[in-house]
């Protein structure tokens, strides 16, 4: 029975080990996930920023624009009716 009881222990203990190995290993697949997709975030806000910033660059040449082209044709429109 005491050589039974001893077995048993080793077989809890080792099975501890191998939980406490696997334990560590996905905590390290966690760990790697969230940095993963902490560049990802990073990325997307630094293209968000980006395209903001197209946006308005854009928008400061295609906005007289426009409004050159009502006026115009305001102007057309009052000069030949």
């Amino acid at each position: 029975m005491d050589d039974e009881a001893k077995e048993l222990l080793r077989e809890i203990r080792d099975n501890q080990r191998e939980s406490l190995r696997r334990q560590e290993e996905h905590l390290e697949l966690a760990k790697q996930q969230v940095e993963g997709a902490r560049k990802q975030v990073t990325e997307s806000i630094n293209l968000q920023k980006e395209a903001i910033d197209r946006a308005r660059s854009t928008l400061r040449v295609v906005l007289p624009a426009i409004l050159l082209c009502i006026g115009l044709i305001i102007y057309l429109v009052v000069r030949y009716f």
